[in-house]
């Protein structure tokens, strides 16, 4: 499936969900009313000329009855969401969940690190944080809003007992999630079937209040006391109730989910025996996939296999072990590997060291060649995409891949990536860093400095993305002082460029999120000037003659089918801010043409410089299009 008919997808599912939801609810009222009905019964049945089925009907009991219900539970569903709205973190540390250092010596927790880096690189997505859970089980979760808050989750089992291949399967399963948009559907499955269950709590509530002894003694005399219990026990009911239709929901969605997602991890890998592989290792193992986590059952949707046990059949939210492994391997003849607990050598293959080969190159540039639509490619990394990452990883200078995974260097990183080439530039962003910046940044800045210079093109995007862990654990006060501090960078500097004002943007969207569009989605005609700006910048950044620049333009103005003006002088980063915004309101087709035509605006002399190659890449990542790596090597 393309990125863009799973992103709409998810979004028709969700609408969906939000029906059904709403009949459930529907339902849960008339239970709910019922039970009123009955206690109005017992409560007044004995009264001389007392009418219980007229006092049960009376519209405003109803209507008072109704409301009670849903405002019980939207203010269930709004509180779930106002608990998770950190994102995956939330999820992550709900479940137990422990972030693993960036700098870690364990040598499982960093290959795992290793493999999360390499898909996100090769994926155009950023590095999202990674949290271990000290589970026994093989399993694992991506949750979040957007990319820019999700966070992958790997019990100890699974690190410990997949072989480097079999991780790489269920990373890339679970990245599959983060790009076809399933876990924003995952998250607001949490937050609208948590409102259901709260039926069901406050039953058990009002049991908890009436059955004692005490009360069980009184209630014979006090009539209202065996009501209370009655409708506490009713309650409980209507919210299971309800919960099992929730559940019912949530399984028919995440079983389909999940074979898209196998079927995006072999895509990306090109290695179904590596996922076949770690399903196997799940049925072999002696705990499986399930979860001793209190909250496992809630999240259940989210887990790379079944994390809770009792969810069968038609509550099932994964399929089958032995169906998905014949999806992959459909000569598999059920034979199972012997189960173990850990690797023998978790050391015994080197991350981050195998270069790029031909392959990787000759993949992005072939694509281009043949003028291909770069849509087509978002959100759909392959093995190539692999390959080209853990290359141009291995380029990098080792001090800078420490330097990203330590918190003052990180942000000394990130300063030194935006501060342009001009001696002069470079003084004023200095002297405006010694007033805004901590000391030990600036102290890691000062050691850096030589490794930083001789950062080449196409290295820039890789080293933002793993610095961006390290930002989104900033405290309010750390981060509120990064942000001033790149302020000044942008304003010290003598004529930002394109390119700089993009490096800039992936920084702040992939540390801080961006926020939601709202409203109605608009076509390109809306935003032809937008349109005309974005497009005015690609070509004036790729081309030194005024003719060249003109002649991109063109290239991509016919794309469109637009009739549109070349902007003779770059933009300021404000008005790029606002045609960005402008055009992340286009619908998705809309976008994907922008997409293309932008491919066209930059290779309109038949190659792509890496300035160009990144300057596409962190507008389109901006746009909320994850270009994959080898798209454009």
């Amino acid at each position: 499936m393309d990125f863009f008919g799973a992103q709409a997808q998810a979004r028709r599912l969700t609408l969906w969900l939000v029906i059904l939801l709403l009949i459930a609810v529907v339902g849960m009222v008339a239970v709910t009313v019922l039970v009123v009905t009955l206690a109005v019964a017992l409560l007044d049945g004995g009264q001389p000329g007392a009418d219980p089925l007229a006092l049960a009907l009376d519209p405003l009991l109803l209507g008072g009855v109704s409301l009670g219900v849903l405002a019980v539970v939207m203010a269930g569903s709004l509180a779930r969401h106002l608990q998770l709205r950190a994102g995956g973190a939330a999820v992550a540390e709900a479940l137990g969940g422990r972030p693993i250092n960036a700098d870690t010596r364990d040598p499982d927790e960093r290959r795992l690190l290793n493999v999360v880096e390499e898909m996100a690189i090769a994926s155009g997505l950023p590095v999202p944080l990674v949290y271990v859970l000290e589970e026994g089980g093989i399993n694992a979760f991506a949750a979040g809003y957007a990319p820019q808050d999700a966070a992958i989750g790997v019990t100890r089992g699974a690190i410990q007992s997949l072989t480097r291949d079999e991780l790489q399967g269920v990373v890339a399963h679970e990245f599959s999630h983060v790009l076809h948009g399933d876990m924003r559907l995952n998250m607001r499955l949490i937050a609208l079937l948590y409102g259901v269950l709260v039926i069901g709590l406050v039953g058990r509530m009002l049991l908890r209040g009436t059955a004692t002894r005490r009360m069980v003694r009184g209630s014979r005399q006090n009539n209202a006391q065996v009501v209370l219990l009655g409708a506490g026990l009713a309650l409980m009911l209507v919210g299971f109730i309800g919960t099992l239709c929730g559940n019912l929901i949530k399984a028919a969605v995440s079983r389909q989910r999940e074979f898209l997602a196998d079927a995006s991890a072999v895509q990306y890998t090109r290695n179904p025996a590596g996922l076949a592989d770690a399903l196997k290792r799940v049925a072999a193992h002696t705990q499986g996939s399930e979860l001793r986590a209190a909250q496992a059952e809630e999240f259940s949707h989210l887990f790379f296999s079944r994390g809770v046990s009792g969810l069968r059949g038609l509550t099932a939210t994964h399929p089958p072990l032995a169906t998905r492994i014949r999806r992959l391997e459909p000569e598999w003849d059920g034979e199972l590997p012997e189960p173990r607990q850990a690797l023998d050598d978790t050391t015994a293959e080197p991350p981050q060291t195998t270069r790029a080969g031909p392959a990787a190159t000759a993949a992005g540039s072939a694509f281009l060649a043949t003028g291909g639509d770069v849509s087509q490619r978002v959100g759909e990394p392959r093995d190539t995409d692999l390959e080209g990452a853990r290359g141009t990883l291995a380029e990098i200078d080792p001090h800078l891949l420490q330097a990203v995974h330590e918190p003052y260097a990180a942000r000394a990183v990130i300063y030194g990536i935006l501060m342009g080439v001009e001696p002069e530039s470079r003084t004023r962003q200095r002297e405006a860093l010694v007033e805004a910046a901590m000391p030990e940044v600036l102290a890691e800045l000062e050691r850096l400095d030589q490794p930083l210079r001789d950062v080449r093109p196409g290295q820039r995007l890789a080293l933002i993305e793993l610095c961006l862990p390290m930002l989104r654990q900033l405290s309010v006060a750390q981060y509120a002082r990064l942000h001033e501090c790149l302020e000044r960078l942008m304003a010290a500097e003598h004529r930002p460029g394109a390119l700089q004002w993009a490096l800039y943007r992936l920084v702040t969207v992939g540390s801080q999120g961006v926020a939601s569009v709202r409203g109605r989605r608009l076509p390109l005609t809306q935003a032809a000037d937008a349109v005309a700006l974005l497009l005015s910048s690609l070509a004036l950044a790729g081309s030194a003659e005024r003719h060249q620049a003109g002649a991109a333009f063109d290239k991509a103005a016919e794309r469109l089918g637009m009739a549109l003006t070349l902007r003779p002088e770059p933009s300021s980063p404000v008005a790029l801010d606002a045609a960005l915004a402008r055009c992340r309101q286009l619908v998705d087709t809309e976008r994907a043409r922008l997409l293309d035509a932008m491919l066209d605006c930059v290779m309109h002399d038949g190659h792509v410089a890496p300035e160009e190659a990144e300057l596409l890449r962190a507008v389109a990542w901006s746009l909320e299009c994850p270009l994959p790596l080898a798209t454009l090597n």
